[in-house]
C-alpha cells in the first residue's frame, strides 16, 4: 500500500509537470536546520532522527520527476554552539542537479548530519543566491525546514523580501518541525507558514509544499461581505467531492498577514462541493479547479453577531435561545445567553426558553454590527410542599387572562423553578388528597433576581 501511494503521488507531480504551459525547468533548494535544538524530542524519537527518516521517504518520491532539479544547504551543523555562536555556520552541501542523482546524493547527506549549532536563517537565506546559478527559464524555489526562529540577530523577512525583489528565488515556504503556533507571524513575513505538528502530517505538509510549488496551481477562497469585499473569515469550510459526502479538505478560513484570504493547495483533478459552515450554512457546488493558475473561489457571506445578554442581576439560571430563519421552523442555532455568535445577515425568529417563553420576531443582523437582546433575570421561587407529593401547575396572570406556564414536578415534594418577572398563580392539590375542594390556589409575583418561597399549605 505504502509503495502504491509513493508511485500514485509521483505520477501526480509528473502529470502537473507535463501540464505546465511552457518548459520550465523546477530548482528547489532545500534549507535544512541542524541546530542542535534538533535533538529536541517530538512524537517516536527526537526531531532531527524523524526529518531524516520522513525527508528520506520524501525525496525518494521525487526521483522521477522530469524538469525538476535539486540541492540542499545546511546550517547550524559544522560548530558546537557553546561557548560562543557560528553565525557564519551554513553551508551548501549538495549543488543543483537533476532529481534522479541528486535525490539520492541529498538523502545520502541528510543521514549522516549531526546537530551542532545556531540557527542563522537569514544569513542562510543570503547566502542561498548564490546558489541559484544563472539558467534560463527556471523558477528557483526554497523550502526551508526548520524548528527554531532566528537567532543570530538577522532579519529574515528583510533578507527573503530583498532577493524576491530581485528575482533570485520565488516566496519560500516555510516549514516548522514542532514550532509553537505562535512562530507562525515571525515566519509568515518571509514566506508561506507551515506548521508540522506530528510525524505524519509532516509528511503531508511536504506533498503539498511540493504540489504549490511545482504545479502552480493554487486557491482562494472569497468570503464576501454585502460590499462584495472578502473581509469574511474564521469560519470552518469543508470541500467535498462533487455530489458526493467524501470529505477531501477541512480548513478555517483565514485571512493572511495582509488581510487578504490565504492561498489554499486543492488537488486540481478533482470538482468540488463547498460548505461554508456559517450560520446558516452556505454552500458551492461543481467547483472546477484550473491547472497552473490561481483560482479564487468567491460565496457569499455576509455576517453580523448577536450576543444576548440578562440584564439586572444574575443567578445561576442562564436560558438558552433556539435561532430560526424568519418565519422558518427549522431550528438553526441554540445560543446562550453572555455569548455573541456570528449570523449572516437578515432576520431571524428567537425562542427564548425561559418559563415563560419568549418569542422575539424579525431580530436583524447587520454586516459587521452586533444586535445586543437583554432579557431581564428572572427570579427564582421555592415550592415548599408540605403533605407529600402532588399535582399541579403555575400559570401567568395579570388579572385578566389566565396562560399555563409549566407543571410541577409531581414526584418532588419541594422544587425550585425560574420565572421571569410578573404575576403568577399555582393550582395544586396534594396526592393523598381524594376531594377536588382540597385544590391549593396560590398568587405570587416573580422579581427579577430575586429569590421567594411559595408555600403551598
Amino acid at each position: 500500500m505504502r509503495m502504491f501511494k509513493r508511485r500514485l503521488f509521483s505520477l501526480i507531480l509528473t502529470s502537473l509537470l507535463l501540464n505546465l504551459s511552457a518548459q520550465v525547468t523546477n530548482r528547489i533548494l532545500f534549507i535544512f536546520d541542524d541546530s542542535y535544538s534538533m535533538y529536541g524530542p517530538w512524537n517516536s524519537n527526537v526531531k532531527i532522527e524523524v526529518a531524516k527518516r520522513v525527508m528520506a521517504e520524501f525525496l525518494d518520491s521525487l526521483k522521477n520527476l522530469p524538469d525538476l532539479e535539486l540541492a540542499l544547504r545546511c546550517y547550524g551543523h559544522t560548530t558546537f554552539f557553546k561557548p560562543e555562536r557560528n553565525c557564519k555556520d551554513t553551508k551548501l552541501e549538495v549543488p543543483f542537479a537533476d532529481a534522479l542523482s541528486n535525490s539520492v546524493k541529498i538523502k545520502n547527506r541528510i543521514q549522516k548530519l549531526e546537530p551542532l549549532g545556531t540557527t542563522p536563517i537569514a544569513y542562510s537565506l543570503g547566502e542561498s543566491a548564490a546558489d541559484f546559478s544563472t539558467k534560463a527559464n527556471c523558477r528557483n524555489i526554497i523550502i526551508l525546514i526548520t524548528d527554531g526562529i532566528e537567532e543570530c540577530g538577522g532579519n529574515p523577512c528583510e533578507v527573503s523580501a530583498e532577493l524576491q525583489k530581485k528575482g533570485i528565488f520565488l516566496r519560500p515556504f516555510v516549514i516548522g518541525v514542532g514550532l509553537d503556533a505562535k512562530f507562525a507571524d515571525v515566519f509568515a513575513c518571509m514566506g508561506k507558514f507551515y506548521d508540522v505538528s506530528n510525524e505524519a502530517n509532516f509528511k503531508d505538509v511536504l506533498k503539498l509544499v511540493l504540489t504549490e510549488a511545482i504545479s502552480q496551481t493554487t486557491v482562494e477562497v472569497d468570503l464576501l461581505d454585502i460590499f462584495k469585499k472578502p473581509t469574511e473569515t474564521d469560519v470552518d469550510m469543508t470541500f467535498y467531492k462533487a455530489g458526493t459526502n467524501n470529505v477531501k479538505y477541512n480548513y478555517i478560513h483565514t485571512l493572511n498577514h495582509r488581510g487578504s484570504p490565504d492561498t489554499l493547495v486543492l488537488d486540481p483533478d478533482l470538482t468540488y462541493d463547498l460548505t461554508v459552515h456559517s450560520i446558516p450554512p452556505q454552500e458551492k457546488k461543481n467547483i472546477i479547479i484550473v491547472k497552473g493558475k490561481h483560482n479564487v473561489i468567491t460565496v457569499d457571506a455576509p455576517q453580523g453577531y448577536l450576543k444576548l445578554e440578562v440584564d439586572g442581576t444574575i443567578n445561576q439560571y442562564n436560558p438558552t435561545t433556539l435561532i430560526r430563519k424568519n418565519d422558518i421552523m427549522q431550528t438553526l442555532n441554540v445560543q446562550n445567553f453572555g455569548k455573541s455568535e456570528k449570523y449572516i445577515v437578515g432576520k431571524y425568529d428567537l425562542e427564548v426558553l425561559t418559563l415563560p417563553r419568549i418569542l422575539l420576531k424579525d431580530v436583524e443582523i447587520k454586516q459587521s454590527s452586533t444586535n445586543t437582546l437583554k432579557i431581564p433575570a428572572s427570579g427564582s421561587t421555592a415550592f415548599m410542599k408540605q403533605g407529600g407529593e402532588g399535582f399541579g401547575s403555575i400559570y401567568s396572570d395579570d388579572g385578566k387572562t389566565v396562560v399555563w406556564v409549566c407543571n410541577l414536578n409531581s414526584s418532588l415534594q419541594n422544587e425550585i423553578i425560574y420565572l421571569q418577572p410578573g404575576k403568577y398563580k399555582v393550582v395544586f392539590r396534594y396526592g393523598n388528597s381524594k376531594e377536588t375542594l382540597q385544590t391549593i390556589n396560590r398568587n405570587f409575583e416573580v422579581k427579577s433576581g430575586t429569590p421567594q418561597t411559595v408555600r403551598l399549605f
